[in-house]
């Protein structure tokens, strides 16, 4: 007899750099269809153009996908040192320029106008938290060092996240101090500063949460929207009455009613209850899945890291992605109190657009320089140094360049 060849199935990609590059340009282009869905009605009524969102996220787009193949070509492992301070001062200087020339806008100031067009530097500085974390916890691994949380790049963070929380945006500072603390208990502090964290955050949410008496009606809001549905409450119960509607195909594309104003920021913070009324349970489920999807490949390219620097960075951009969409996810179906967390690729917003990209790139870059191995912190990196070049003349005797 003879045997049977077993077919196999075909890879989808060759590589988990490759599958990042395709997972993010699958859910860009699903949102740019619900960008235009959610704001057609919007844009027509307030610039007599339904197409100026959707214009304007192709155009992020193009300026981020730049962004992303510039950071997928160079070598992340040159961001470092002097660039690192660029950074910094960048962030700090943008941030600081908001509370004095910053463009009001649903009663906070929190972007900065270049011409026509608006960026929020907060969404900078997450990227920038988790780039100076990186470098600096890379280097503590590969040398096998202690580390602590009492260190520069946390302080900058903290700075960072202060100038945020003055604008105010509570939600945003709390993700840019967070990306910074997960990638310090990655790296595995001390159980005595771990716990001494855990009470401060939870002390710090409670004070920040009563400071401001608006904060506190959001918690009640978020614990009973029925009791506040024509108040704090009103957001989440058109969400979820969005949510509920689409049934399991969605009540087609265009088709959903939420965007008739019965749903504030429909095409923003909430495009995903827009997306569940017009797609369905079916359209839900696939942007789940590609975000576990990013998930899963990001961690894969976190473990073949070359050295500790890549391996932390891999990790914090992955987080930055895969935590908003889940943080924008259940504040959107009521699970989360409502912030200000924009779900990746899918919401409108072009500063998020164009970090998100960067992020994909860095990531790419990293993957595209993984090794077969696994990251261990304390390891010489994967990947040795250059060897000194060496001449070899006719006579066979090597001469050193």
């Amino acid at each position: 007899m003879k045997e049977k060849k077993i077919r196999r199935f075909p890879k989808l990609w060759v590589s988990p750099a490759e599958a990042v590059f395709f997972i993010a340009g699958i859910l860009f282009l699903i949102g740019t269809v619900n960008v235009f869905s959610a704001s057609f009605v919007l844009g027509g009524q307030l610039f007599h153009d339904g197409y100026f969102f959707v214009t304007r996220h192709l155009l992020s787009f193009g300026v981020g996908f730049v962004v992303m193949i510039v950071a997928a070509v160079i070598d992340y492992r040159k961001i470092s040192r002097g660039w690192l301070i660029v950074a910094i001062l960048a962030a700090m200087g943008l941030l600081l320029a908001v509370h004095f020339d910053g463009e009001y806008a649903n009663g906070a100031r929190r972007w900065l106008k270049l011409g026509s067009f608006q960026f929020q530097p907060s969404e900078i500085a997450k990227l920038t938290a988790i780039v100076i974390t990186s470098a600096y916890l890379g280097v503590r691994l590969d040398r096998g060092l202690p580390v602590s949380l009492y260190s520069w790049p946390l302080g900058v963070t903290l700075v960072m996240g202060v100038f945020v929380l003055k604008q105010p945006d509570m939600g945003t500072a709390a993700v840019i101090v967070g990306l910074s603390l997960v990638l310090y208990v990655l790296a595995g502090i001390p159980r005595q500063e771990l716990t001494f964290l855990g009470m401060t955050a939870v002390a710090m949410t409670i004070y920040l949460v009563y400071a401001a008496a608006y904060r506190a009606e959001r918690i009640l809001a978020w614990i009973d929207p029925w009791a506040y549905q024509q108040t704090s409450g009103y957001q989440t119960v058109q969400s979820l009455l969005a949510i509920g509607s689409g049934g399991a195909f969605g009540s087609g594309l265009g088709m959903g009613a939420s965007k008739f104003h019965y749903l504030p920021e429909a095409h923003t913070d909430f495009a995903f209850a827009v997306l569940c009324q017009e797609m369905g349970f079916v359209g839900a489920a696939l942007v789940l899945v590609l975000f576990g999807a990013m998930a899963w490949y990001g961690l894969q390219i976190a473990r073949r890291a070359p050295d500790g620097y890549g391996f932390m960075l891999a990790a914090g951009v992955t987080t930055l992605v895969v935590g908003q969409a889940i943080g924008n996810i259940a504040m959107v179906s009521g699970m989360f109190p409502v912030t200000g967390v924009p779900l990746p690729f899918i919401s409108f917003g072009g500063t998020s657009l164009i970090i998100n990209c960067a992020a994909v790139g860095l990531l790419i870059s990293i993957g595209r320089r993984a090794s077969a191995k696994a990251f261990k912190p304390g390891q010489a990196p994967l990947t040795p140094a250059r060897s000194q070049l060496k001449l070899v003349k006719k006579n066979g005797r090597p001469t050193g360049v």
